[in-house]
Order: structure tokens, then C-alpha cells, then sequence
């Protein structure tokens, strides 16, 4: 890693670690892909894969019974996790934990649900849903969302902007086909409305972005990686019609 690299991830952290989320969704949404979940048991074993600063773990707590456990590759990430899970008493239900999503301590079969918002691509989602199918149990469900194309010919700002950061983004047939192709049931599938970008992410995003363009007034170098990261949200403002947040509830065969 270069200095340039190592200054940008610095930034980056600043920004999306003190978000309420590191990417689209809400708890309506998470409500609405748990009950298409329809024969999860009384306590079911969920495993949240990519949890970031767990939102959405906290929420799979308010939302169903049974034990959570949360991995993510970012130990800050899971340290402010942590906290969370103390401060709201949850600690005998909810663990988090450093974890790798590509090669998972959890033993195969472990768990009857499996939660992942905006994090399989980062691993390859075909790569990802392999690995998912091997920790559910027979008849054990996956809850994932994933960036998907609306839209073809997308402005070049948007084009480079996903081919930055998911250059394998593909459109709602291909996640549909990843599906089937790793032996899982696609259950039912929605689009995230708007606000889910909004509320808990880009909106916060701004807010903490305007803060650290007067604590770093003084230094060019941060200010142009904040301009930068200010990108993405206006993007989303102008062009959210050419691509969208999918959420997928997928099912691992009984047989």
C-alpha cells in the first residue's frame, strides 16, 4: 500500500465507520425479506456475513428470535459492534467477531438463516453463495442485497464509479442465475425503495463529510478524497434510475 492508498482508506474509515450504515437499507426492508422467510424455526441460528457496524444486526435482534453472530474483516467495525451489543444488554444472544466472509471458522450446517447486506460482491458473489450454501442447514435461508444495472448505457460517471468498486456488477437475471447455479431456491426478490439510500447512509454520509471538510480545511490532500467520497451520493442523486439495490431471499434445498 502507497501513502496515497493508506491517506485514502484513512479518510474513507473516518467517514463510513461513523455511519449508522455502510450501505443501502433500513429496517423495513429487513422486516420485509425476514418474513418471506416463512418456515425459519422458533429461535433460528443466524449468521450476519459483512455486518460492518451492524445495523442491520441490531435490528435482526429486534426483529427475530435465536442466536446472532456477525462477522466482518474490519476490526474497528466490530469493536464499535461490540459496544453496541453491551450497551443494549444483548450480549447472551448477539456476538460479533473479526471474520473472514471467503474462508469462515463457522462449521457447515450451522445456521438456518444467513444475512448479508451490500457485502457478498466483495468476495465474488458466486464465490459467496457457494460459501453460504455450505453453512445453511437444509432448508435454511439466505437474505442478501446486491447492486444490480437497471438501466444500459449508463453515464461514464457511473459507469467508472461501479466499475471501480464492483466491475462484475451485473443485472437482476445474472444474480437470479448465480442463484440457481449454487444449488440454492430463489424464494422472492424486491428493489430497495429510495429512502432506504437515504436515511441511514447517504444522508448521515453528507453530514459527517461537511464535518471533516472544516476539520481538514487546511489539507488539500484530505479535501480532495472527501470530494471524492462526496461522489457517490450525488451520483445516486442524478442517476439512481440506471442501477439499484436488490434484495434477494434465496433457500438451500430440503433434499
Amino acid at each position: 500500500m502507497n501513502g496515497t492508498d493508506h491517506r485514502f482508506w484513512e479518510i474513507f474509515f473516518e467517514v463510513y465507520e461513523s455511519l449508522p450504515r455502510q450501505g443501502p437499507g433500513n429496517r423495513s426492508c429487513a422486516a420485509r425479506a425476514l418474513g418471506l422467510c416463512r418456515e425459519l424455526p422458533k429461535s433460528p441460528a443466524i449468521l450476519d456475513m459483512g455486518c460492518g457496524v451492524g445495523r442491520q444486526t441490531l435490528q435482526l435482534a429486534e426483529l427475530a428470535p435465536g442466536p446472532i453472530v456477525a462477522i466482518d474483516s474490519h476490526a474497528p467495525s466490530i469493536e464499535r459492534l461490540k459496544a453496541a451489543i453491551l450497551a443494549r444488554g444483548l450480549s447472551q444472544r448477539v456476538s460479533a467477531m473479526v471474520g473472514d466472509m471467503a474462508h469462515p471458522e463457522q462449521a457447515p450446517g450451522s445456521f438456518d438463516l444467513i444475512w448479508s447486506e451490500g457485502a457478498l460482491y466483495s468476495i465474488g458473489l458466486q464465490k459467496a453463495l457457494r460459501v453460504c450454501h455450505g453453512l445453511l442447514r437444509a432448508g435454511g435461508y439466505l437474505a442478501f442485497t446486491d447492486a444490480v444495472w437497471r438501466k444500459a448505457n449508463p453515464p461514464a460517471a457511473v459507469k467508472a464509479g461501479f466499475d471501480r468498486d464492483y466491475p462484475t456488477m451485473g443485472w437482476l437475471e445474472d444474480d437470479v442465475a448465480a442463484i440457481r447455479d449454487c444449488g440454492l431456491e430463489l424464494v422472492a426478490h424486491f428493489t430497495l425503495p429510495n429512502e432506504a439510500w437515504w436515511e441511514d447512509f447517504y444522508t448521515p454520509m453528507e453530514a459527517r463529510i461537511a464535518e471533516l471538510r472544516v476539520k481538514y480545511a487546511d489539507d488539500a490532500e484530505a479535501a480532495a478524497i472527501l470530494e471524492q467520497l462526496a461522489e457517490e451520493p450525488e451520483m445516486h442523486r442524478r442517476y439512481s434510475d440506471f442501477y439499484a439495490y436488490e434484495f434477494f431471499v434465496a433457500r438451500r434445498p430440503l433434499v
